[in-house]
């Protein structure tokens, strides 16, 4: 099994010069901030998930990759390597996340992470693959006034149509979490439907963006999907306090993983928060990884 990681660090200024080329306005970092957790994904991946082949880490550029990162143990693949050339640069993670299958040398089971999931517990490899099938929760859905869910409707709704079945009132949901993926399931779902996809690939979010979760729901709508929830719980920076979030990540009970998601929050909260998370995360995950130098 394999893990990709995608990440960004909105403060690289070769980044935010290719942002504000190719879309003529500064770089909102907010949007893109690195809360000084990443150590701790890789540090938790080598505790709990330890049946790992190779581990690879998507970036825009070279520039992107921390310095703390062991290029030995990881492997670096740049958007160039994955992502058709007319259609780069792109900052829209929906977008990036639609040409993960394609990296070279990537195995057949992968698990793909964003950067704000981090295990905190011990898996096994059932707990993501079981019986030539991926393991994720999903939900159901009917109304979507927020655009994160208008996304995930028309991901479903597209998966639909490549696994060859009418759409119903409902569209389903993937559990946010670490994402369970088959590489040639993930192939077979783009050649079947490559047009649209292609059409929903633009720099930015936008109103017809395709996010990863049509892979998920093909895997799903195929038969090649175990609806079971992951024991995870997600954060939000606006909703809940650092204290609590800090203890969690502390005493996680029968949790396994996390998921912190930022928000639009003043600089100053923001640092508080971050202190207390990154003192956590220390406390659990007090020595490297091997992957960091």
């Amino acid at each position: 099994m394999d893990i990709v990681i995608t990440y960004v660090n909105g403060n690289d200024p070769l980044w935010q010069e290719d942002f504000k080329r190719a879309v003529n306005i500064p770089a909102v970092t907010k949007r893109y901030r690195d809360m000084g957790t990443f150590p701790y994904l890789f540090r938790g991946i080598e505790k709990c998930i330890p049946e790992v082949d190779n581990v690879f880490l998507v970036v825009a550029r070279d520039s992107q990759v921390p310095s703390w990162i062991d290029r030995s143990k990881v492997k670096v693949v740049t958007h160039a390597d994955i992502i058709p050339a007319e259609k780069l640069p792109l900052f829209n993670s929906c977008a990036i996340e639609l040409f993960l299958h394609k990296i070279p040398g990537l195995g057949e089971e992968f698990l793909y992470f964003n950067d704000d999931c981090i295990p905190l517990a011990p898996f096994s490899i059932e707990d993501f693959f079981r019986s030539g099938k991926i393991v994720i929760g999903f939900g159901k859905h009917i109304l979507t006034f927020a655009e994160f869910k208008k996304q995930c409707l028309r991901s479903d709704r597209l998966a639909r149509k490549a696994a060859g079945i009418n759409a119903g009132l409902f569209f389903v949901r993937p559990q946010h979490t670490c994402t369970p993926m088959f590489r040639s399931e993930s192939e077979k779902a783009f050649r079947r439907v490559e047009k649209e996809l292609l059409r929903s690939v633009t720099p930015l979010r936008s109103g017809n963006s395709i996010n990863q979760y049509f892979f998920t729901d093909y895997c799903l709508f195929t038969g090649k999907a175990i609806d079971s929830r992951r024991p995870s719980k997600k954060f939000s920076l606006q909703l809940s306090g650092p204290d609590i979030v800090a203890e969690f990540i502390t005493n996680p009970g029968n949790m396994k993983m996390i998921c912190i998601n930022d928000a639009k929050i003043p600089d100053e909260q923001y640092e508080y928060y971050r202190k207390a998370v990154l003192d956590a995360f220390a406390r659990r995950f007090p020595d490297k990884s091997g992957y960091e130098l």
